[in-house]
């Protein structure tokens, strides 16, 4: 069983084993668990999605508005979730709003990416990356995990 934190309201919801968790809707609100896009997410939904989500990881990029590459890389990444989803929630956190969380995980420069399984920081990167190298780099850094 996996459960994941619906992008929509912020409930956690489990899937059960055997069905595709793109197909569920939240019990909460109805809402789509999964868009096939990235979630924009503050400090505080964060912490809710590392604390719910279970059976999955979380790969967080960590971006600002003005910042030429991770504007750049948002269409990336955003192609990235497509491929990812429903192992990996991808998750978008702007670090000029949320200065602190960036601070917390030890991001020095942007674009970040921070993968995370459990609560925990399994992989971390830095610098502009295309959708396969987005989606090359989180699948290794999962499989070295696993074996």
């Amino acid at each position: 069983m996996r459960q994941y934190v619906c992008p929509n309201c912020g409930a956690a919801n489990r899937t059960p084993d055997g069905k595709d968790p793109r197909a569920a809707k939240c019990g909460r609100c109805g809402g789509a668990l999964f868009a096939g896009h990235p979630t924009e997410v503050n400090a505080k939904d964060l912490r809710a999605h590392r604390a719910s989500t279970k059976g999955a990881a979380l790969l967080v990029d960590v971006w600002a508005p003005w910042c030429g590459p991770c504007r750049a890389m948002a269409p990336q990444f955003s192609a990235a979730a497509a491929r990812l989803e429903p192992d990996v929630r991808l998750l978008k956190l702007n670090a000029e709003a949320e200065p602190q969380a960036a601070t917390e995980f030890g991001v020095s420069g942007i674009p970040a990416l921070l993968l995370f399984k459990d609560g925990k920081i399994l992989a971390r990167a830095a610098g502009l990356m295309n959708a396969d190298q987005i989606v090359a780099w989180t699948r290794q850094a999962l499989a070295q995990v696993t074996a």
